[in-house]
């Protein structure tokens, strides 16, 4: 559990050096620990370690897991695959939803959010790279569809997702960073001045996103060490 608090220090370390290196605040860019497959005990520890956002990938484990917790400890992101009917729950539990790519899923988060009285924050997640086995939206369609979210009364549509292909030169990465931050600034230009977040850059990569505009890094094995 000292290896959570010395990796959380060690990368908050970074993300500040690399924020000020390229003439950027560290405190617009948050610190996410990807907590997936992670123990209550182990997310505590993070939690100790001053941790305050947390992602899940997986509903049951995370409700599981945050009603061990207690939701009010952390901001919770949910950052997995979502399913229509599972989004009950993702909108119960979650500040954030950063995987909606399609209109049918945004309503269905829209309608359960209205059930209790929220404004859901979601992200629109774009399959930056093209590839088959990833989810998210193409990037042609991110206008159209940021419109359509926009539309629904419960929804808050903050920023955009993607997950760029894994290289061992992070370095690669940077044109599909690059490409996020230039569908953002389309979607600004078309009205949707709200969407002010970039959440891209994991854990071998995270350097080279904040360079590009990231306001949310994903970090999980970093911090955590590999899958339980």
């Amino acid at each position: 559990m000292t290896n959570i608090n010395e990796n959380i220090d060690a990368i908050q370390k970074q993300i500040n050096k690399t924020a000020l290196a390229c003439g950027r605040d560290p405190e617009t860019i948050t610190l996410i620990g990807v907590s997936k497959r992670k123990s209550a005990e182990t997310v505590l520890a993070a939690l100790e370690a001053g941790s305050t956002h947390l992602g899940e990938n997986y509903i049951q484990e995370a409700v599981d897991k945050i009603d061990t917790l207690g939701k009010d400890l952390a901001c919770w992101h949910f950052i997995g695959h979502l399913q229509s009917n599972k989004a009950k729950f993702a909108v119960q539990y979650f500040d954030y939803i950063h995987t909606v790519d399609k209109v049918k899923l945004a309503r269905e988060i829209n309608k359960q959010a209205a059930k209790i009285g929220k404004i859901q924050k979601i992200f629109l997640q774009i399959n930056i790279a093209q590839e088959d086995t990833k989810s998210g939206a193409c990037a042609q369609q991110a206008v159209f569809l940021a419109r359509q979210f926009s539309q629904f009364e419960n929804l808050s549509l903050d920023g955009l997702m993607c997950m760029p292909p894994y290289f061992s030169d992070p370095k690669n990465a940077r044109i599909y960073f690059k490409k996020l931050a230039r569908i953002q600034g389309e979607i600004r230009a078309a009205g949707m001045d709200n969407l002010t977040h970039l959440s891209m850059g994991m854990s071998n990569d995270f350097k080279v996103a904040i360079e590009e505009g990231s306001t949310m890094v994903r970090v999980g094995t970093a911090i955590f060490g590999g899958r339980d």
